[in-house]
């Protein structure tokens, strides 16, 4: 029996506090158990406060995870690498102090790279300065997780997450499906077997410890030639992909996951993904809040 956690992609929309410390005990009443802490636009959190977020988070449930800064180029020019390693190098640390089980990134841009081979080897070969500082500072239980990219100038389709993941200790692959669905142009993700090829393509590559847990993005999403363009709630009708054979196909493979939503309206279709789950897989598939 797979186990599932849910959660917005940043401050819940819906709470009137700007006050990031109430999130947490806000998301428990509301049924939810996991947050993502946005750092796209910068690391800007103290270490009192990240303890106190992370104290918050877990005394009521939350399972938490960081995004960093989406100023993040490891296969670009040498300066935008080197500003890049720093940016997740502060991404660790504050996803230490609050206790973040994984660091979320885009891994960067083929446009400043000879070929798609060597942004990759770029990529991999930056990531190793953070691995480095990650054990120098104890960090060793933060993940990083390469996401899988929405566009087609980004690196980051499955394949290099999971070549990323399997050259580099202590990372591991990130799915958002959204992205999977709009950077092929809307044929992949259409159906159950498409999810089941991806979490089969992660444990034969890489191992079940890429999937305890999977951690995933998700919302609807508009898409043009290049790739993504826009995300869209659940409950839009036209767009892609849809939640439902994404749910049944980890219940399915048993796959624990970390279900976090990217939809404009954030926590409360994060409370639809659950609802859904609940109703495919189970009562037993939703984790409850207790502290760990």
């Amino acid at each position: 029996m797979p186990r599932f956690w849910f959660g917005p992609a940043g401050k819940p929309i819906t709470m009137k506090s700007s006050d990031i410390l109430k999130a947490p005990v806000f998301l428990k009443e509301m049924g939810l158990n996991a947050m993502e802490y946005e750092a796209v636009r910068g690391v800007n959190i103290r270490e009192d406060k990240a303890r106190a977020f992370g104290e918050e988070a877990r005394v009521n449930g939350i399972k938490l995870s960081l995004h960093a800064p989406y100023f993040v180029n490891l296969a670009g020019k040498r300066d935008v690498v080197e500003a890049s390693i720093e940016r997740l190098k502060a991404s660790v640390e504050a996803a230490n102090w609050m206790g973040a089980y994984v660091v979320v990134f885009h891994p960067g841009y083929y446009k400043d790279a000879p070929s798609k081979r060597e942004a990759l080897r770029r990529v991999i070969e930056a990531l190793k300065h953070v691995v480095e500082y990650k054990v120098q500072i104890g960090a060793r239980e933060v993940w990083l997780g390469p996401e899988t990219t929405g566009k087609t100038s980004q690196v980051g389709d499955l394949n290099e997450v999971i070549k990323i993941s399997s050259e580099v200790e202590g990372v591991r692959p990130v799915v958002d499906f959204a992205h999977m669905y709009a950077r092929s142009g809307g044929k992949l993700i259409v159906g159950k077997k498409d999810v089941l090829k991806v979490v089969e393509k992660i444990n034969k590559e890489l191992g079940s410890w890429a999937l305890k847990p999977l951690h995933i993005h998700f919302s609807k999403i508009e898409y043009g030639k290049g790739g993504e363009r826009e995300h869209h709630r659940l409950d839009e009708e036209g767009y892609g992909p849809d939640f439902t054979y994404v749910c049944s196909a980890l219940c399915e493979a048993g796959v624990d996951s970390v279900i976090i939503s990217e939809s404009p309206i954030l926590e409360q279709d994060a409370l639809v993904m659950l609802r859904i789950c609940r109703e495919v897989c189970g009562e037993n598939c939703i984790v409850e809040q207790t502290t760990e």
